[in-house]
């Protein structure tokens, strides 16, 4: 899904923020059946609080979310905050808890890739229409 500037992607994602919070974590549209989370990071630039809905998976008994950007040239800009300040806040269904964020080392992340993508093949068109590697990072329960 791509849009036309960042006050569309804004509105969209605020709509899916209202929609999970409203459903205790379900939401529709392209959402609808994924697992999905609330990322509150901390900007790298401003210090500000960034919400970001987000998909995720479990790989081997791992929380990893996908810094996908729909196969975008630029990765989203919750990568940058998280590598700037890993820790971080999610909600997940009506739970909500604090987090460490660790980016899997492109050796890890290799293999996990493939995992991820034979549960949900658009993660593989998005990594095929990209020349950047796709980060995956690992959320722990602080």
């Amino acid at each position: 899904m791509t849009f036309p500037d960042k006050s569309a992607l804004d509105d969209y994602n605020n709509s899916i923020v209202e929609e999970f919070r409203a459903n205790a974590g379900v939401v529709g549209g392209p959402f609808e059946g994924r697992t999905l989370l609330l990322l509150t990071t901390t900007g790298a630039k401003s210090g500000k609080k960034r919400l970001a809905p987000l998909a995720y998976m479990t790989v081997d008994g791992k929380m990893i979310i996908i810094g996908s950007k729909a196969g975008a040239d630029t990765n989203p800009d919750w990568v940058h905050n998280l590598r700037a300040n890993p820790q971080a806040h999610i909600e997940v269904g009506t739970d909500a808890y604090d987090v460490v964020a660790r980016e899997l080392p492109l050796d890890e992340r290799d293999a996990a890739y493939p995992k991820i993508v034979a549960v949900a093949p658009g993660f593989g068109e998005y990594q095929a229409k990209t020349s950047r590697v796709i980060p995956l990072f690992e959320l722990t329960r602080v």
